[in-house]
């Protein structure tokens, strides 16, 4: 279900507020989520070569030339229809028209009211001045196989509005990757032929629809459009600051924020994304890369009935830069969630939800990662403190979560962090530890987890290294990694749940009928009774701790709660 409700203002339900240790006044904008560093891209923001597109309702100019509705002027043409699902069930042929419902359709009157603006050929536009209706890249269906099919868009003070689709959209351009390199969570778009330059100094407001399932007419249903974002791509997109990084973008979305139908590359720029739906979304089943490498990217995604901030169907590579996203709290959606991994490798980010992804255990980067015991809102901020009193991240959240992941080049090992929320310290009841449960699956891209209860006990319990020794159901990837724990992380006990075997019982005990299965009364064999996890564990009960500390395979606390 998607809401057409707009909200009236960016920071409306949720704001951030980014505080590290050492900020003066001279860094206010870092501490207000900005970016002031030059673009890690190195994209250059001196366009005088490029072709300069200001719109306006009144009329679209080139170059200082005024193209009226229907014209076309070098590489740009005014006119034409925009795609957008009808207000129909069928085609003049009987033929079914979509898979959208009332809520997805839009009147010709609608329609009307709205301007279409194609670039048709391979360039760099500087756009500025506003439009009611959208802007959209086609450079032909060969252009995806032709390298120098290459558009960059230098957004300078452009206000567009598209109540029907997408506001921005690239049709056809280069495609610069496939799927022969993508397996490994690294995309490669250097290339892409859909390129934005966010101008230095510039205030840029895109606020889009979203085009729900069209079938192509007499073709069993085949797919004509589906575009489910504000601000869309078909091919593979890079997103630049300029030099000096100070650009913002702000895309308010009917349904989903910023999409692509392959990857997405953020190296500069301020994003800011209100979406009723994902605020990004990256979707080609475990092939799509969502990667960050700079700039500032806001994500307030789930506004509607459902929605994660940042999800990929494939990956998510956070490289540096600063990330903050957030989900709808209610709803199961994650302020970050990928199919396959999430690597952090630098920069700082800070992902709030009901149900985060967990980060990979091959990220280059520390991260902690919590899952509170009821739902939570920081209205004043969440802290990770170090034992020496200083603060090394902070953030507001004014929206509901219960699971919160951070990272940042500041959280180290083996050290003591203390989490507030909202001023109240926080203690945790069990951790969890990454293992692969499925080492020989290729491509499997993701880890369970073995939960560590009462995090306080100093010593390995009674029996555990008999039972370690003598227990032949236990598979050999988990016996070698259970061994490494007792090794490496002594007073820990595993929790290892097992099956009590049930049998049949038909007498002396009044509670169980003919051929019911009962354990009551049951002994229990020689394995269970040295084994130390044959006892159901309740993470409520066992003692706590304030104490957060990140090892090589603990970055997971459960039960997070006031202390």
């Amino acid at each position: 279900m998607k809401s057409k409700k707009f909200l009236s203002t960016m920071l409306a339900v949720a704001i951030c507020i980014l505080a590290f240790a050492g900020c003066n006044k001279q860094q206010e904008g870092v501490m207000q989520g900005e970016s002031s560093n030059s673009s890690q891209s190195g994209t250059q923001t001196e366009y005088s070569d490029a072709k300069q597109i200001v719109l306006s309702d009144d009329g679209i100019t080139v170059d200082g030339k005024t193209v009226a509705a229907g014209e076309s002027e070098s590489s740009v043409t005014v006119g034409g229809e925009i795609i957008y699902y009808h207000d129909m069930d069928n085609y003049e042929s009987g033929n079914e028209y979509g898979d959208g419902n009332n809520s997805d359709r839009h009147t010709a009157e609608e329609a009307a009211g709205q301007t279409l603006v194609t670039i048709t050929e391979a360039g760099t536009y500087r756009i500025s001045g506003s439009l009611k209706g959208q802007l959209a890249v086609d450079l032909g269906e060969n252009a995806v196989s032709d390298p120098d099919a290459v558009v960059s868009l230098v957004l300078d003070g452009v206000d567009i509005t598209c109540d029907i689709a997408p506001a921005v959209i690239f049709y056809n351009v280069y495609e610069c990757s496939d799927s022969a390199f993508d397996t490994k969570g690294k995309a490669d778009t250097a290339g892409a032929g859909a390129n934005v330059v966010i101008a230095d100094g510039s205030e840029n407001r895109i606020s889009g629809s979203y085009v729900a399932e069209i079938y192509k007419d007499g073709n069993n249903e085949e797919c004509f459009a589906k575009f489910d974002g504000a601000f869309y791509s078909k091919q593979s997109i890079n997103i630049n600051g300029g030099d000096l990084n100070t650009g913002k973008l702000y895309i308010e979305a009917e349904n989903e924020g910023l999409c692509s139908e392959l990857h997405l590359t953020v190296n500069g720029g301020n994003i800011y994304i209100n979406a009723q739906d994902d605020g990004i979304n990256t979707n080609e089943d475990r092939i799509s890369v969502t990667t960050v490498n700079g700039g500032y990217l806001y994500v307030n995604g789930g506004l509607g009935e459902e929605g994660d901030g940042i999800d990929s169907n494939g990956y998510i590579t956070v490289n540096g830069g600063t990330v903050f996203a957030v989900a709808n709290g209610r709803t199961g959606d994650g302020g970050i969630d990928a199919d396959c991994d999430i690597t952090v490798n630098g920069g700082t980010l800070m992902a709030f939800g009901s149900r985060n992804e967990s980060i990979s255990e091959n990220s280059l980067q520390n991260c902690m990662e919590l899952s509170f015991n009821l739902t939570r809102t920081a209205d004043k901020g969440i802290a990770i403190t170090a034992p020496d009193g200083n603060t090394v991240i902070e953030a507001i959240c004014e929206r509901e979560f219960s699971y919160a992941s951070f990272s940042s080049h500041k959280l180290e090992q083996n050290t003591e962090y203390t989490v507030t929320l909202d001023g109240t310290k926080q203690s945790y009841t069990a951790m969890s530890i990454d293992f692969d449960i499925n080492p020989g699956i290729i491509g499997s891209g993701r880890s369970d987890k073995i939960v560590i209860n009462n995090p306080i006990i100093t010593e390995l319990p009674e029996g555990f290294e008999e039972w370690m020794k003598s227990d032949t159901n236990i598979p050999e990837n988990i016996r070698e990694w259970l061994e490494d724990i007792s090794r490496s992380i002594t007073g820990q006990p595993i929790e290892v749940p097992r099956p009590v075997e049930p049998r049949l019982e038909t007498q002396g005990n009044p509670g169980a009928g003919e051929g019911q299965m009962s354990t009551e009364g049951q002994q229990p064999n020689e394995n269970q009774k040295n084994n130390p996890a044959s006892e159901k564990s309740d993470t409520n009960s066992v003692a706590a701790s304030d104490k957060f500390v990140l090892t090589d395979i603990i970055t997971r606390f459960i039960g997070v709660k006031d202390a």
